[in-house]
């Protein structure tokens, strides 16, 4: 198994693995001009953030997805991991956890990088129990959010 940064050629396989991650996640169909615009535009932006990608035999099984949120109370930047998907033949089998000790191992190479944050679905509880074992923790924070009235991604 090799993890490495995401390339524009991977953009193809992240925008599937996103529309895939939605439908399973969600029951949300993604506009595939939207998400593959959005792959598109992180690959092309690191400043944005970057994609890790789990691949074996030259073929991507897993991903993530991380972005940066300043944090002033700790003067440092949280690393946001989101987006993630595994092939489900290759659940269950450590890919995410190599993928979380590699976001690990990158933020340690990183000054100002003070922690780690994801969101997961309430009911999503194989996943919750993963993110415990590797030592993260839920928070008392609820998520809000308010779209733009423009704003389509998904269809209805």
């Amino acid at each position: 198994m090799t993890i490495r940064r995401a390339i524009i050629e991977d953009a193809l396989s992240l925008s599937e693995f996103n529309q895939k991650m939605a439908f399973e996640t969600e029951a949300i169909t993604l506009i595939p001009e939207v998400i593959d615009a959005g792959v598109m535009a992180m690959i092309s932006n690191p400043q944005m953030g970057f994609y890790l990608v789990a691949e074996e035999d030259d073929e991507i099984q897993a991903s993530l997805m991380v972005t940066t949120e300043w944090s002033d109370w700790r003067n440092g930047l949280f690393w946001w991991i989101q987006s993630v998907y595994v092939k489900p033949d290759f659940r269950r089998k450590g890919l995410y956890r190599q993928l979380y000790l590699r976001v690990k191992s990158l933020a340690e190479t990183e000054t100002g990088v003070c922690g780690f944050r994801l969101y997961v679905e309430h009911d999503n509880k194989a996943a919750q129990n993963t993110y415990r074992s590797l030592g993260m923790q839920e928070t008392e924070y609820k998520l809000f959010e308010e779209l733009k009235t423009d704003i389509r991604f998904c269809q209805d």
